[in-house]
């Protein structure tokens, strides 16, 4: 277990409920100078305005604050430089929480190839849009077991290093038109049917596109293929065939174009 006193300064302002304290109330007086109120500085940080009162006497005293007479005070360079000490070390602590800390335990689940133990290291790969893990440091990308697994079961991975090797997939769109304009009728299922076999995955949204799809003879893997699941499935390997009906398209191109998806929309008349 990881000492509690190791990290940025030990944790400096942190460690002390007083430092912060007094941390909180300089930021708040900088913040509303010169004209300060005790009762609001007292509301920002939940403690009494007495308490804001005496805590101000002591930095008055102390040369990190000059009281311009009732109602008024300003924090002086003392004051400022004291700040940026201990904020530069709240930033080091933030570093230090978000990429030793939280990077250490963040868990993410994978398929185990091999049979794994806990503590073992594993080699990552992306395959038909799963990530896998397997016994050994083999890979381009490696984790930490935390659980154990037999081969074909789900795995815990943690202390992830190296990136795992895939390309993105991409995304062909078939438009189908509104069923007051033809609907499914439009769509060719002999083209989609072709399209289809070119793709790992077949996804459709709305009654027309469910119906098209019925049309050329396929059961799709996307019942509901709402924006996210069709951009997740791209964005994990996997070449997608979206059967959208017309009043949905937007919000599968626009949520496409944000992720950096690539895609093409044929229109349901070419298809």
């Amino acid at each position: 277990m990881a000492d509690p006193d190791e990290g940025p300064a030990a944790f400096g302002v942190l460690r002390s409920k007083r430092d912060a304290t007094r941390y909180q109330i300089l930021v708040e007086i900088a913040e509303r100078q010169p004209a300060v109120s005790q009762q609001e500085v007292a509301d920002a940080i939940g403690i009494t305005a007495q308490a804001v009162s005496d805590y101000l006497q002591e930095l008055v005293a102390e040369g990190y604050v000059e009281k311009h007479g009732r109602g008024r005070y300003e924090v002086t360079k003392e004051g400022v430089d004291w700040l940026i000490s201990r904020t530069d070390t709240l930033r080091e602590v933030v570093e230090h929480v978000s990429e030793d800390v939280i990077g250490q335990v963040d868990v993410e689940t994978a398929l185990a190839t091999t049979d794994i133990e806990e503590g073992q290291t594993v080699s990552l790969t992306m395959r038909e849009g799963v990530l896998r893990a397997r016994a050994g440091d083999t890979g381009s990308a490696t984790a930490v077991a935390v659980t154990d697994a037999d081969a074909g079961r789900d795995v815990g991975v943690a202390n992830f290093e190296g990136v795992v090797d895939y390309e993105l997939g991409t995304v062909t769109v078939v438009s189908v038109p509104p069923v007051q304009e033809g609907g499914s009728s439009v769509v060719d299922p002999g083209r989609v049917r072709a399209l289809a076999a070119d793709h790992d995955l077949l996804a459709v949204a709305g009654t027309e596109a469910l119906a098209a799809a019925d049309a050329a003879g396929l059961d799709p893997d996307v019942r509901f293929g709402t924006p996210a699941a069709v951009e997740e499935a791209a964005a994990k390997g996997l070449d997608v065939l979206l059967l959208a009906a017309t009043n949905l398209l937007s919000a599968h191109t626009d949520r496409l174009r944000e992720q950096n998806i690539g895609y093409e929309v044929v229109e349901a008349a070419d298809a």
